[in-house]
């Protein structure tokens, strides 16, 4: 590698994190933050990093999509029968985290994992582009497939068949909400003392909220 990886850094200072100035819900905050980063213009606000468990302990990893943020958690949606959605109906803790690294920034979201009703399933893929639509039906999602061009003939397949009709629901596709227990907002800060602070929620019901060590 011709790259030393020991010698790429950088000082972090674009600012600060002070306690005064959190509210008393992870909520807010974060809808402040992703405000900001919406008008940041950082590419792919919403992507998220979603940490999934297997029964082996093994925990895995991917990209998914914010689609919904609401008074009790994070929703996303996905095929219900990949690798992510069979670890979640085995153990349905995981964890959220949103790298919004080019403006020193990052949310991490920990929680338990409920899947939603067919209802919302069915009014958030209806709103989806065509394509990702006839999609989410000729993926088989986390399978071995023997190459592109067989997942291109899925697809081809699939669009010849529904034409210029109503494309369903598939049955192995639907939505899901992380329901936080535990929200940390990281600003990055100089010397790598960067600022931290971690929500969590209380038996009553409450937040409470503690600076964390970098």
């Amino acid at each position: 590698m011709a790259t030393k990886l020991d010698s790429l850094r950088r000082e972090y200072l674009r600012g600060g994190l002070h306690r005064a100035n959190l509210p008393a819900d992870p909520f807010t905050q974060f809808r402040t933050w992703f405000e900001q980063v919406v008008t940041a213009e950082v590419c792919d606000p919403s992507a998220m990093v979603l940490a999934t468990v297997a029964s082996n302990g093994q925990p895995s990893q991917r990209t998914v999509l914010l689609k919904e943020l609401d008074a009790t958690g994070f929703v996303f949606y996905s095929n219900t029968e990949s690798r992510k959605g069979r670890e979640l109906a085995a153990n349905p803790q995981a964890s959220l985290l949103f790298p919004w690294n080019v403006i020193e920034r990052q949310v991490k979201v920990c929680g338990r994992v409920e899947p939603l009703g067919r209802d919302a399933a069915q009014h958030y893929f209806g709103s989806r582009p065509r394509e990702s639509q006839l999609a989410a039906l000729a993926s088989p999602q986390s399978q071995v497939i023997a190459s592109r061009e067989d997942l291109l003939q899925r697809f081809e397949a699939v669009k010849s068949r529904y034409g210029e009709g109503d494309i369903p629901l598939p049955d192995n596709w639907g939505g899901y909400r992380l329901v936080p227990s535990e929200v940390e907002f990281w600003q990055g800060g100089a010397y790598r003392l960067h600022d931290c602070f971690r929500y969590q929620l209380a038996a009553a019901g409450d937040w409470q909220l503690d600076r964390i060590a970098p």
